[in-house]
């Protein structure tokens, strides 16, 4: 049996880790803050991106930032709000807040903040809601990803909202439930323990009412992370596998800018999860900043290995087309509707960051009617009472 003084060190690297690896403040910042989209049990901010003349049915990606960091600079670093400009979807960016988390983790392993309708799972699942109905998204193209935490965050968003997620990309992520403390959520990082195939389905199924059809899952890890090691990456696909009704054995292996990727496909020959293992890359999103396919920029947990899963997960979740790019910028006129939203009820007081968002500084015409559609949307939703 392992000593506790494994779990100490692992704790004590990490905290050094936030001072030595910090936040880059000084990243552009193309987000803009939505000051409210509901309760919020989970006490989160939230950051969005439109693209200019984004139309009515775009998709939304959700992205989840990694320890220590913050919307603003994955955003920045991964790449995601330029690909949204070439090619016509919109971001929502959830961000933890320091009192919920001291190292700005998402909290996937704590049993009140990763149950469907609790927590920070329902805070994002309200921050989704308020977009579609302000943007006028299409709730059949609505997708997920997260690196790390985040991506372990996105995981739980997956099982317990599976009716809401087209498709999912966990970024050196866990597996849903494998976790339900601190100490185990270390062991499980490190790859000590965890529950087993079968109870790591059942843990799926039982997340949510639903039955079908689900979320298209890509994972993504590198073979030398010793943060969370690749083993997660192989429950993870365990996990999925059950429901998608596909064997152990992928469908077909090949290699895609130099890194191995395996393809589990359903009778029909289409792509329902993908696994890409980045040779010798450590903890971390793995990028590639330079050539045609090149997006975002190296950073801490940041990886520029030659590879920009940004682009590769679009392409799997159908939004990048090949040769087809649309170069834009951040249109105010389409920030009107998140802007304006401004629901009455308040995030819990134990929970508020001690230096909340600003509010707007103006209110728009269509306000009252805009909050009005959106909270009688979380209501029927049963996102709001």
């Amino acid at each position: 049996m392992r000593k506790i003084s494994d779990t100490i060190a692992r704790l004590a690297a990490l905290r050094a880790q936030r001072f030595t690896e910090t936040i880059e403040h000084g990243a552009p910042d193309h987000l803009l803050p939505l000051a409210g989209f509901g309760s919020n049990p989970g006490a989160l901010k939230s950051k969005y991106y439109c693209p200019k003349n984004l139309p009515k049915g775009a998709p939304l990606v959700v992205v989840l930032h990694g320890c220590t960091q913050n919307a603003n600079a994955y955003n920045d670093h991964s790449g995601w709000s330029q690909l949204a400009d070439e090619l016509g979807f919109a971001l929502m960016f959830p961000e933890q807040q320091r009192p919920n988390n001291a190292n700005l983790c998402f909290n996937w392993f704590v049993p009140g903040d990763i149950r469907r309708d609790s927590g920070e799972a329902c805070s994002i699942r309200q921050m989704v809601e308020a977009a579609v109905v302000a943007q006028g998204l299409d709730r059949k193209r609505i997708f997920i990803t997260g690196l790390s935490a985040g991506g372990a965050m996105a995981t739980v968003m997956l099982a317990a909202y599976p009716e809401v997620f087209a498709g999912g990309a966990i970024i050196a992520g866990l597996a849903y439930g494998s976790a339900s403390t601190i100490p185990e959520a270390f062991d499980r990082m490190r790859g000590h323990g965890g529950p087993s195939k079968a109870d790591l389905q059942r843990l799926l199924n039982e997340a949510s009412p639903h039955n079908g059809p689900w979320p298209r899952i890509s994972v993504w890890q590198g073979s030398a992370d010793n943060t969370v090691v690749p083993s997660n990456a192989d429950a993870i696909l365990s996990q999925w596998q059950g429901v998608h009704g596909v064997g152990k054995a992928p469908t077909r292996t090949e290699e895609v800018d130099g890194q191995a990727r395996q393809v589990w496909c359903d009778t029909s020959g289409r792509d329902l999860i993908e696994k890409y293992t980045v040779a010798g890359m450590g903890h971390g999103t793995p990028l590639q900043t330079s050539g045609d396919d090149g997006l975002g920029r190296a950073g801490p947990f940041m990886l520029d290995v030659g590879i920009s899963s940004t682009r590769h997960i679009a392409r799997f979740w159908g939004l990048a087309k090949p040769g087809i790019r649309r170069e834009a910028k951040a249109d105010p006129a389409s920030r009107d509707a998140l802007e304006a939203y401004r629901p009455t009820d308040k995030p819990r007081a134990v929970h508020v960051d001690p230096t909340p968002e600003p509010q707007p500084l103006h209110a728009r015409g269509s306000a009252a009617g805009i909050t009005k559609i959106i909270e009688d949307a979380l209501r029927t939703a049963g996102l709001m009472r």
